[in-house]
């Protein structure tokens, strides 16, 4: 059986978090709050301020009582989206972004060690400008959402 491993980066129009490598079997919401919320998430959030809301994609461990529990304690606020709408989540476009950088790379990764040097490489070479042009739309796109009443829309 393969190694088991996940990356959790978080993105604003003041910056990003460092890209976390979870290794060692998969992201539980114990783990989910242990090693991103309480390291990173928190933070990030004080270092943003009062204007932090907190967007996930809506995984499973995300929605645990025990994390959205520490989440209430900390004073996180949790932006509610849909579902089954990553295009409505701006960082589901950063990690394509991501994804496509890496895969671009000559040579190709070859080991667990060499992606997990790609992901960070590429992730850090990502432009603030690039993250800001995926975020700044957000608020039309939401609204564009609500009018046509969560059905398909040209996003």
């Amino acid at each position: 059986m393969g190694e088991c491993w996940c990356m959790c980066g978080g993105i604003s129009t003041d910056g990003r978090t460092d890209l976390s490598i979870i290794r060692d079997g998969p992201l539980t919401a114990r783990r989910y709050r242990d090693e991103i919320l309480r390291h990173i998430v928190v933070p990030y959030a004080a270092a943003i301020g009062d204007d932090f809301i907190l967007m996930d994609d809506n995984c499973r461990p995300h929605r645990a009582n025990l994390v959205e529990d520490f989440l209430l304690e900390e004073g996180i606020v949790l932006m509610e989206g849909p579902a089954c709408s990553p295009d409505m989540n701006p960082i589901e476009h950063v990690r394509d972004a991501l994804g496509r950088r890496v895969a671009g790379r000559r040579p190709s990764p070859e080991t667990l060690q060499e992606m997990e040097r790609a992901l960070l490489e590429e992730w850090d070479r990502i432009s603030q400008l690039v993250i800001n042009s995926l975020i700044d739309p957000m608020p039309q796109r939401c609204s564009t959402l609500l009018a046509f009443r969560g059905n398909y829309t040209p996003y």
